[in-house]
């Protein structure tokens, strides 16, 4: 799937020239009758899909169905992923109507990357009673692996400039970063890098908390509050070490960043966000952790 370019697709789409979206063959990626709700990878999972791959959704409130990479486990948990990092082949530092719609690439494969949509994330999470964990997994240059979740995620509206809200930190081994981070610059640190609650910045539209243009500065849109704690959507440096130099004309931490796992000056390699349904969480006995992690090759 391509978001807004004619860019090459990848089996089994196949791209039409005058209209630059993927569609799908027959007998692939099923949709569901007109009319009929499907919310998430989670309910496909329930209906009997046992294959991770490319499946149309269709949230209560939403228009019409738009497709989605459901990663599906061995325990019957269907994941709706809605961000993917992995080689740096796609630029992050898009404006407020490609985070709007989306961009990238959806692949049957999960080897690709993509931003699925702020509007579609909206409808996955705020139109379902309920609760939603966020998951985000992280993998290092070192071939580490780590993760957090977070219970009762949502993002407002787009009147709302898609405010990101969750209730509380679920768990995990990659630390807290949402809930900001004393830096040892300033004592408002961890409150004024906190991204509970902020609304979504990009360089054309700054809804930051910051005199400056967060998002500008630091090459990506985000929840940014003044700034991060957390930047996922960053700027991709090989080999994950970077500096002030590095970063270029304003010399900000803006690569991929957890700090509570590494500091700012550490991007990361690869990162998934997907969202599940939490009474889904704990199938299978426990809480998915590192060593669950599906489509992230190292």
């Amino acid at each position: 799937m391509i978001f807004g370019h004619l860019l090459p697709c990848l089996p089994p789409l196949t791209c039409q020239k005058k209209n630059p979206l993927c569609r799908r063959p027959t007998g692939t990626m099923p949709s569901m009758p007109d009319g009929q709700s499907t919310p998430d990878c989670q309910d496909i999972a329930n209906k009997g899909a046992t294959t991770s791959g490319l499946y149309y959704v269709k949230p209560l409130n939403a228009k019409e169905q738009f497709l989605v990479y459901c990663e599906i486990d061995s325990f019957g948990r269907g994941f709706t992923v809605i961000q993917r990092r992995q080689d740096g082949s796609v630029d992050f530092n898009k404006d407020w109507t490609q985070y709007k719609n989306g961009f990238g690439y959806l692949s049957p494969g999960d080897n690709t990357e993509f931003w699925l949509g702020n509007e579609k994330i909206h409808l996955l999470t705020a139109t379902t009673t309920i609760p939603t964990v966020l998951r985000i997994e992280l993998v290092d240059w070192e071939g580490n692996k780590k993760y957090a979740d977070y219970n009762m995620f949502k993002l407002g509206s787009e009147a709302d400039m898609f405010r990101l809200t969750y209730g509380y930190y679920f768990g995990g081994d990659a630390g807290d970063a949402f809930d900001g981070f004393d830096f040892g610059d300033d004592p408002s640190d961890k409150f004024y890098t906190s991204h509970n609650g902020m609304q979504f910045s990009t360089f054309d539209k700054d809804n930051d908390k910051y005199d400056g243009n967060c998002a500008q500065q630091d090459g990506s849109g985000w929840w940014m509050n003044r700034c991060h704690a957390a930047h996922l959507n960053g700027k991709y440096y090989l080999g994950g070490r970077y500096t002030e130099k590095d970063a270029g004309e304003f010399g900000y931490d803006n690569g991929i960043i957890w700090v509570t796992w590494h500091n700012r000056w550490y991007s990361l390699k690869e990162t998934t966000m997907k969202i599940i349904p939490l009474s889904r969480i704990t199938a299978g006995g426990q809480q998915a952790g590192a060593k669950q992690f599906a489509g992230l090759g190292v």
